[in-house]
């Protein structure tokens, strides 16, 4: 009897240690004028598409990933804006051409993406959001290994919207866990040899992410 006594004290004992230690690690969620700074990796995954005059085919581009650094900012708990900064490079061609698959060099993209994010479950340690936002993609760097007679090739600067969706993990108060996806509408026009041929490449990518964050 004693000892089921003691047993049983020890079970509350822990339980009650437990609760207690429940309501101290509570999450501390997000608030009106938290600022936050993210640092992880991007895969910039594009959909491709398009059509080229005169030669046919299809435009692409390689997929690529790179480091990036993204801000947010906390109007109220439920509503953010956030900045993603990031560069990658990518090899473009045209596939199935009437000349065949002709390779276009390569060209690197730097694509800010301003979003504004709703987050229905502030306080939630696994906090889910949606957003929508405008991007704004240039390229430079224009060169590399390009299939004869191309040898100039020049990728317009290109605007578009950009649906959002992630869930941020509160690993501490301060310290978050941030998975991201966003569809970039990208559909820059490409100039051939000086305008020799013009197209439209829909490049259209997915934009994936996977950054630790920290709360100020």
């Amino acid at each position: 009897m004693r000892k089921s006594v003691l047993l049983a004290a020890g079970l509350l004992a822990l339980g009650a240690g437990a609760a207690t230690a429940q309501v101290q690690e509570a999450p501390r969620g997000k608030r009106a004028g938290d600022f936050v700074v993210g640092l992880g990796a991007v895969g910039v995954l594009p959909t491709n598409g398009g059509n080229v005059p005169v030669i046919g085919g299809t435009p692409q581009a390689s997929n690529s990933a790179s480091p990036q650094l993204d801000f947010s900012y906390f109007f109220t708990p439920n509503l953010a804006v956030n900045l993603i900064a990031a560069t990658t490079q990518h090899d473009i061609r045209v596939n199935g051409s009437a000349l065949g698959d002709v390779r276009l060099g390569r060209v690197w993209a730097l694509p800010p993406t301003l979003t504004v994010q709703y987050h229905p479950l502030p306080a939630s340690r696994i906090s889910p959001y949606v957003g929508l936002g405008l991007n704004a993609t240039f390229f430079y760097g224009h060169g590399g290994n390009m299939t004869p007679p191309v040898s100039r090739v020049r990728v317009e600067n290109s605007v578009g919207i950009a649906p959002n969706i992630g869930v941020d993990y509160e690993v501490a108060p301060n310290w978050l866990v941030n998975f991201d996806l966003k569809w970039i509408m990208m559909q820059p026009e490409v100039s051939v040899n000086s305008n020799f041929i013009r197209a439209q490449a829909d490049i259209n990518p997915f934009v994936v992410s996977a950054s630790v964050r920290y709360r100020f």
